[in-house]
């Protein structure tokens, strides 16, 4: 098969790169090769009932198939530069925040309207957090949800199917080189991959001129194999560690009300280490997440007020870089989140009274509480998990959010573990996000630049944008 582009990877860069040619040039023809499904065909197999717990699935339904691993998430599209990746350093602060605005309207007319978007703009809580040695980071926010969320991806494939070849259950393996040559039409990359509906020894192949790679996280290793066989440089990126936090929903409530998600920092007094809040779902649920085989937790939040929940949940991340002579971050983290699951068959929890006493949870303890879990997770310690730098730096971040909203650091409040956002090596990309072959480029969290859906989204209109001025 030939194409005039393809793309390897149907999560939110993937996708609006694909919606871009086709809105704008039509005649183009596009793959797109994914390893997951198509949506409707995702389908977690934990119930609950009969299946409690991950039981990883060849092709996890949470994080691969058509959206990505943000398919299922709580539908948040972050408009800022200040965290979300370093997009703006590469393409300029004013276009990169003018295509998260466009990104944005896309999903308004495809199921998303009627939806808030929220901001930190002119908000008290930022005074009131530098008085706690905490800061409040700038940002505009529009909360989808996750059913919402579902019926954009939904919308936004029944509109491309028809016109775009998508390739489900088509893992790519390996790609070739064909040409290096900037002028002409040729095809310049091979791919190879294998069908839905080959057997499993066989292998097709696809051409294309131009070849976007929008893996995903889920996509790290295989990127560091395509980096390592293509000569593509990279360096090491960070990974971040930490828990999720589950409380009542009314401790958070004059936060979320406002400003729906708030990213605030904390510098530890004891390391200097900086510890975030990341993916708050309030009246949400915490959920499994398997990343290469690793079971990890998140957390998910719905506009439906049928699904709502009396909870809200959050991460305490902390950033680890590793440069010399150690580079492997993902590896470090991969580590920790494995020795969760020797320890729990899973996730642990752990109430944050019983850390703080230096003791393990258990069923009791955990029944007794005033904090209904939403996800059912082992009882166990979290200290013979987290390192203990990490771990200092997580306790101390709760007792300052406690400042501001009391309740944080009660007895009951939940801690599940582990939480871990593993980012790709980063890709040495130029100004166009391509590497140094002519015509391959690499967008999204796979490319090491972008860290949440709306950036993401944004690197593959950009792209998108520039193939079509070649061409």
């Amino acid at each position: 098969m030939k194409y005039d582009v393809i793309i390897i990877g149907a999560g939110p860069g993937g996708i609006f790169s694909a919606y871009e040619l086709m809105k704008k040039r039509p005649g183009l023809k596009v793959g797109v090769f994914e390893a997951g499904t198509e949506l409707e065909k995702r389908h977690c197999p934990i119930d609950g009932e009969k299946i409690k717990t991950c039981i990883r699935c060849k092709s996890c339904s949470i994080m691969s198939g058509f959206g990505g691993a943000g398919a299922f998430s709580d539908g948040k599209y972050n408009i800022t530069n200040d965290f979300g990746g370093t997009l703006h350093e590469y393409i300029g602060k004013k276009k990169a925040i003018e295509l998260m605005q466009y990104v944005d309207n896309i999903n308004l007319e495809h199921g998303g309207e009627g939806t808030k978007l929220y901001s930190t703009a002119g908000t008290e809580f930022k005074k009131k957090c530098i008085q706690n040695k905490l800061q409040l980071l700038d940002a505009s926010v529009r909360h989808l949800g996750t059913d919402i969320n579902y019926v954009v991806l939904k919308n936004l494939y029944a509109e491309m199917k028809d016109r775009i070849d998508f390739h489900f259950s088509s893992p790519v393996d390996h790609i070739e080189v064909l040409s290096e040559k900037k002028a002409g039409t040729a095809p310049r990359y091979r791919i190879y991959y294998s069908g839905a509906s080959t057997k499993a020894d066989t292998v097709r192949t696809a051409e294309a001129r131009y070849l976007i790679i929008s893996v995903g996280r889920i996509g790290s290793k295989w990127m560091e194999k395509t980096c390592r066989e293509l000569q593509i440089p990279t360096k090491s990126n960070r990974v971040d560690i930490g828990v999720r936090v589950e409380l009542p929903s009314v401790v958070f409530s004059h936060l979320t009300d406002e400003l729906y998600e708030s990213k605030i920092v904390y510098r530890t007094e004891k390391f200097e280490d900086s510890v975030r809040t990341f993916c708050m779902n309030p009246n949400g649920i915490v959920v499994n997440e398997n990343t290469n085989g690793i079971v990890t937790v998140n957390g998910h939040s719905f506009e439906d007020a049928s699904r709502k929940t009396e909870n809200t949940n959050f991460a305490l991340l902390v950033s680890k870089h590793f440069s010399e002579p150690f580079k492997d971050s993902n590896g470090y983290g991969e580590s920790i989140a494995r020795l969760s699951n020797m320890l729990g068959g899973g996730v642990i929890v752990q109430r944050f009274g019983d850390l703080a006493r230096g003791r393990r949870s258990n069923v009791s303890r955990i029944e007794e509480g005033t904090v209904r879990p939403t996800l059912q997770a082992t009882p166990g310690d979290l200290s013979l998990v987290l390192p203990k730098r990490i771990l200092d730096g997580i306790i101390e971040m709760i007792y300052a959010l406690d400042k501001i909203a009391p309740g944080t650091a009660n007895n009951d409040t939940l801690l599940y573990g582990v939480e871990v956002k593993f980012y790709n090596m980063e890709v040495r990309l130029d100004k166009n996000l391509e590497t140094n072959h002519p015509g391959l480029y690499v967008i999204g969290d796979g490319s090491g630049v972008t860290h949440c859906r709306g950036v993401a989204s944004a690197s593959g209109v950009y792209v998108a944008d520039h193939i079509l001025g070649r061409t």
